[in-house]
């Protein structure tokens, strides 16, 4: 047990100091800098949505812009300090010790070491995406984790930083359905920055007040035009658990049958049904999930709920 908690503890000391490395440019690569990616980002998005906004009648610092503000560093960054990064080594090495207990180690089975590194970057973000679209329509389909959603679902008024406005447990959510398959193959994660600043960057666009035309690309990529009506509060009773489940790729939409763009949406109205009642700030949203919006919300959305799963 003692093996565990300084796992723990290390993760833990570990995750703060790289962090900081990160804010202050110590970060080695210099140019592997999550922190500052990020905030670059963000930044050309800001300067895109005040030049050319999707939706002109609609103000920079929109409806809940600070909060999601302050999500995107909670839930790329301060998420894995207080707990996330440190508790999943000690998963990790509680699954692998368990490997090699009961004989048998699945970990890194599919070499793939000697392929070129670019095509080991392409075949980790496809396989990356299709996880996360299947684990995406899981957020949507099982009710318990339909509840922890609710908070991106929340958003009001779209722009970029709506696109990290998510639950904690979803991080927990997509790392546990990702790390076995992903695990299986033996990826050289040491360049995987590059992926993540791609999705980053698709991610926030698909969010933001500003788009443009990507011809048939958009079939592949995922784009506001797009991803809008992934946000629509109202859908047709046979789409009511969703619609345009793709992050970065789009092409899974398109192959499985549950793309759904009926206009160009940029007005329509975005949440989910009793989002008038759903907590406004921060702390209320994430114990959202755990019982609490019952007492919060009483039996109209009680009985929404169930409705929503029948």
């Amino acid at each position: 047990m003692s093996k565990y908690w300084d796992i723990f503890k290390e993760s833990y000391t570990g995750y703060a100091n790289w962090l900081w490395d990160q804010i202050t440019f110590q970060a080695e690569p210099w140019y592997y800098n999550f922190f500052w990616m990020l905030t670059i980002v963000s930044l050309v998005f800001v300067i895109l949505e005040v030049l050319k906004p999707w939706r002109k009648n609609q103000p920079l610092f929109r409806k809940d812009f600070w909060l999601d503000f302050f999500y995107m560093y909670f839930n790329f960054f301060l998420f894995g300090l207080v707990i996330y990064e440190a508790g999943s080594n000690v998963v990790v090495n509680l699954f692998q010790d368990f490997q090699n207990w009961i004989g048998l180690d699945i970990i890194g089975i599919v070499d793939v070491m000697a392929w070129p590194v670019a095509i080991q970057l392409l075949v980790y973000f496809v396989l990356r995406d299709f996880i996360q679209w299947n684990t995406h329509i899981l957020l949507h389909k099982v009710p318990f984790l339909w509840n922890y959603h609710k908070v991106h679902h929340s958003v009001k008024e779209m722009g970029f930083a709506a696109h990290l406005r998510f639950h904690w447990m979803e991080n927990i959510v997509y790392a546990t359905i990702q790390y076995l398959p992903l695990a299986m193959i033996g990826f050289n994660l040491e360049h995987a920055f590059f992926v993540y600043l791609f999705t980053t960057m698709i991610g926030h666009w698909n969010h933001t007040n500003f788009t443009m035309n990507i011809g048939p690309l958009k079939y592949i990529l995922n784009n506001p035009e797009m991803h809008i009506w992934h946000h629509a509060k109202h859908l047709p009773a046979e789409r009511k658990t969703g619609v345009n489940f793709g992050l970065t790729l789009s092409v899974w939409d398109y192959i499985f049958g549950t793309n759904y763009i009926p206009y160009n949406g940029r007005d329509i109205e975005l949440g989910f049904s009793g989002d008038e009642k759903f907590p406004k700030d921060f702390v209320h949203q994430n114990i959202y999930g755990f019982g609490f919006q019952h007492e919060k919300e009483g039996s109209k959305v009680q009985t929404e709920e169930k409705d929503y799963a029948a």
